[in-house]
């Protein structure tokens, strides 16, 4: 999905997407090796073209060096791309949308703030992974 991506330490990433049902994911790499971190979204069953990105995580060994926000950015561009709308029920993304927002429209991307129905599609999805 990238190209010559580098943490903070100078140290190559790759993110990619895995996709699976009921629970995606935007994935990072360190130096070709495993998954540290994650950013889970489910694709809104109700609503085509709205992924809801639900949580954000790097593994504690590579804390610091960046990563989230390399996740948060590429996730961001890849819903540009997709012409998708962001629906930010994790943290990071709804504090970077808030702060960030116009922006991140400007480049021609989409969000909308979460509702209840959201939080439900999220809830149901996360029982139903296997």
């Amino acid at each position: 999905m990238t190209e010559a991506l580098t943490d903070t330490t100078g140290t190559r990433v790759a993110v990619g997407v895995e996709l699976a049902d009921p629970v995606s994911a935007y994935t990072i790499t360190v130096d070709d090796g495993p998954v540290v971190g994650r950013a889970e979204f489910v694709d809104n069953p109700k609503a085509e073209g709205e992924r809801i990105i639900f949580h954000t995580e790097v593994d504690q060994d590579f804390a610091g060096r960046g990563l989230a926000k390399i996740l948060l950015e590429e996730a961001l561009a890849d819903s540009i791309r997709r012409g998708l709308t962001i629906v930010p029920v994790c943290p990071l993304f709804a504090r970077h949308l808030t702060r960030r927002g116009d922006e991140f429209v400007a480049a021609g991307g989409m969000f909308r703030s979460p509702t209840r129905a959201d939080l439900s599609a999220v809830t149901v999805a996360v029982r139903h992974r296997p």
